[in-house]
């Protein structure tokens, strides 16, 4: 055989793997996008399942419960003064930017306002995480400060 159809024939046969190894990633790719969507739907029907809940207890006259924090620290409030002001969902770098906090620290800070309490809602987009506070939350907070934010905490 010639070195030219030896190679022909090999690279036919690198093709070959290339294209099954394709066919392999656009079928994982189908299943998570499947799956991605059955979340969100799923979310949805949480939310409305939420949003029932709360109509009947106020429709029976049952106040809800309240919601209890654990007090934030100085690195936790600043996080959260930058979620709370902002209009929308924001990346680590961008709350990093917003608190002037490293953007390794942002991460832990989150989950450290997680375990206190703090209701997030995170969405990828383009490979990229974004979070905010739950607009419910924000509502709360606004109206009952759960957080026990003072002038103060706006001044530091």
């Amino acid at each position: 055989m010639l070195p030219r159809e030896i190679m022909n024939k090999e690279f036919t046969a690198i093709r070959k793997m290339l294209e099954e190894h394709l066919a392999a990633i656009n079928d994982n790719t189908a299943e998570v996008q499947a799956l991605f969507d059955y979340l969100q739907e799923l979310e949805i029907k949480v939310e409305k399942v939420s949003q029932r809940l709360d109509q009947t207890q106020l429709n029976l006259g049952i106040p809800k419960p309240r919601i209890s924090i654990a007090p934030l620290n100085q690195m936790e409030r600043k996080v959260f003064l930058v979620l709370y002001t902002g209009e929308s969902l924001m990346t680590y770098q961008e709350i990093a930017e917003k608190s002037e906090l490293s953007v390794s620290i942002i991460p832990e800070c989150l989950s450290s306002l997680i375990q206190k309490g703090i209701p997030f809602r995170r969405s990828f987009f383009e490979n990229q995480l974004f979070v905010g506070l739950e607009p419910g939350f924000k509502e709360l907070q606004a109206k009952e400060n759960i957080v026990n934010l003072s002038l103060q905490s706006f001044m530091e």
